[in-house]
């Protein structure tokens, strides 16, 4: 079993990283590989590769970004299809719909997904958020600058039960593609949600709980209670 951290140098905003440290103290024995600019991803060619992450980076960084993962465009396509695992966060999970727009630039996006982006670097969102996938009650906080709107078909990851969804119009937030899941949500979101990360380890075929399950469980109920309070303001 392999996880593979794309592009650390570029996807470590807002701490986001510590999702796949986090995952290495929850499957010890897992093979961790990290791809760097200028080297093929893994996902590629190993198939042993079970997980592939990216998490938040600068405007400046998704166009690196983008131009790296061009040309494996349709090999990651392709994974999603055949079922791989995956977690992009923040600003990276734009990567994979069909166009990022600021002002009056546009860039070309990998076109794995039917989602468009629109970024306006005057204004920042920042909230905290409240949903549910699959029975699995979400939280997680929102920091962006962009908000994208889905084509038909792509399935939502979260439903908005407080907060807001992809845009402001959106009833879900983020999107699905298999056993991949695209979200603007941070946090880092597997530490925040050790229900969501229980279930992502039965996925790749681990039976152990996830690392600090009893304390991460407690935070969780903890931050529950109070998302879910109306009296506490989400944004």
């Amino acid at each position: 079993m392999k996880l593979e951290y794309l592009y650390p140098e570029l996807g470590n905003l807002y701490g986001d990283s510590a999702n796949m440290r986090y995952l290495r103290q929850c499957l010890p024995q897992a093979e961790y590989v990290e791809t760097h600019i200028g080297e093929a991803p893994a996902f590629v060619s190993d198939p042993e590769v079970c997980f592939v992450y990216s998490g938040p980076m600068t405007e400046r960084g998704q166009g690196i970004a983008l131009e790296e993962l061009r040309p494996y465009a349709g090999a990651l396509s392709e994974k999603l299809t055949g079922g791989l695992h995956g977690l992009f966060t923040g600003n990276s999970m734009e990567l994979l719909g069909k166009s990022i727009t600021a002002g009056e630039t546009t860039l070309d996006g990998l076109g794995v997904v039917e989602l468009r982006s629109r970024r306006d670097i005057a204004h920042r969102y920042n909230g905290l958020f409240l949903g549910n996938t699959e029975g699995i009650e979400i939280t997680a906080f929102n920091s962006r600058f962009s908000h994208s709107v889905p084509g038909a078909g792509l399935q939502g990851f979260a439903k908005v039960t407080r907060g807001i969804g992809l845009d402001q119009d959106c009833a879900y937030e983020g999107y699905r593609v298999g056993n991949f899941i695209g979200t603007y949500l941070l946090g880092p979101l597997l530490v925040l949600n050790p229900l969501l990360t229980q279930r992502l380890l039965i996925s790749l075929g681990s039976e152990e709980l996830p690392a600090f399950f009893t304390e991460a469980l407690q935070a969780y109920e903890a931050r529950l209670t109070e998302f879910r309070d109306p009296k506490t303001k989400l944004d």
